[in-house]
């Protein structure tokens, strides 16, 4: 029986964890720890509940820029810079999760989208089933047969019926969705005066922007859309090599976790009170 393989976008989990985990949760030289913390224990559980024997975690190496800022430089850029404590995670994060027996993905221009949409191209057959792990309805627009969208946190499922049912559109038209009303997260401007209801019901009726757009005279507006879809969808190049059998789960480095708690539990008794001496 072919696998099931889960892919994992490592960064709404990553902020989730940044956000939530107190900073004071610190390595053994004081550095903060707590996303690096928060994300491998949402990880644990989640590996805990769904039991895979293929999975992979792709990562972000930039939060606020892509390649996607060369052709549109305003992508992302309304963002406030990610704080650098948290920048300085990224690096412990990928080495935990090998540590954890996962195979992770990064790569300098392309964003944790890009990767995973990359891999389900190059390694899916006609049997193949892939879990998406994440929080970014960008991701939607990969479901199909063979892909489900998830999101644990929200306790969310998504086959094909449960996106046409959320945002009124198939999978494979969501980068069209977002082409027309825009992605105010992502700063994606779509076209003025069509929202998320208007423009599921004209593509509906037309299929897609590229079918719309030819009953149109405005050259912004055919242009916006045009970039907007553009922005949206996940490439296929990401600078990656990826197998099957490289995505197959390992299991702990129980040697490399326990260096990993020594230097926690090192950190921990250099910030314990020293003890009163009764004696005196």
């Amino acid at each position: 029986m072919p696998p099931i393989v889960h892919l994992i976008d490592a960064s709404p989990y990553l902020f989730r964890a940044w956000f939530s985990v107190p900073r004071s949760v610190v390595d053994a030289r004081g550095k903060p720890i707590n996303a690096v913390y928060g994300f491998t224990g949402f990880l644990k559980k989640y590996i805990a509940g769904a039991k895979p024997t293929h999975i992979a975690v792709a990562f972000d190496r930039h939060f606020n820029q892509s390649f996607r800022n060369d052709y549109f430089p305003a992508y992302k850029a309304h963002r406030e810079k990610s704080p650098p404590e948290l920048d300085a995670q990224v690096d412990p994060s990928v080495a935990a999760v090998e540590a954890m027996g996962i195979t992770t993905f990064i790569a300098p221009r392309h964003e944790a989208d890009d990767i995973i949409a990359t891999i389900i191209d190059r390694i899916a057959d006609g049997e193949m089933h892939f879990m998406i792990v994440s929080s970014d309805k960008d991701l939607t627009q990969l479901v199909s047969d063979r892909v489900t969208f998830v999101d644990p946190v929200r306790n969310k499922y998504y086959d094909p019926a449960g996106v046409k049912s959320k945002f009124g559109v198939r999978p494979d038209q969501i980068t069209d969705y977002l082409g027309l009303c825009g992605d105010a997260v992502d700063n994606i401007p779509g076209v003025r005066g069509i929202g998320p209801k208007t423009a599921a019901q004209l593509l509906q009726r037309h299929g897609s922007i590229e079918n719309l757009v030819k009953t149109w005279s405005a050259a912004d507006d055919i242009e916006s859309a045009l970039l907007s879809k553009r922005l949206a969808t996940a490439a296929l190049d990401a600078p990656i090599t990826v197998t099957l059998d490289a995505l197959r789960y390992r299991g702990y480095d129980v040697m490399q976790e326990d260096n990993m708690a020594k230097g926690n539990n090192a950190r921990k008794k250099e910030t314990k009170k020293p003890k009163k001496d009764k004696s005196k």
